[in-house]
C-alpha cells in the first residue's frame, strides 16, 4: 500500500507513541498502528481529529504525491 500518511512521522517528531494516540482518541493500539505503518487509513473526521491531539494542520499528517 502507498505511504499515505505521516501520523508516524509528526508522532515520532513530537516524542509521542502510538498508544498515547491510541488513549488520546479512545482507539485501540492496533488501530493505531496499522495507520502509522500505513496499511490502513483513517478516515476523515478520524484524521481531524489525529490532528486536533497532535496540534497539527490535517495536511501535516498527509503525504505530498509524488509524480
Amino acid at each position: 500500500m502507498a505511504q499515505l500518511n505521516r501520523i508516524k512521522l509528526v508522532l515520532v517528531e513530537q516524542g509521542k507513541t502510538g498508544k498515547w494516540l491510541a488513549e488520546a482518541l479512545g482507539k485501540s493500539a492496533c488501530t493505531v498502528s496499522k495507520w502509522c505503518s500505513n496499511t490502513a487509513q483513517p478516515d476523515l473526521k478520524t484524521l481531524a481529529k489525529i490532528a486536533q491531539s497532535l496540534n497539527v494542520k490535517v495536511a501535516d499528517l498527509i503525504k505530498e504525491p509524488v509524480e
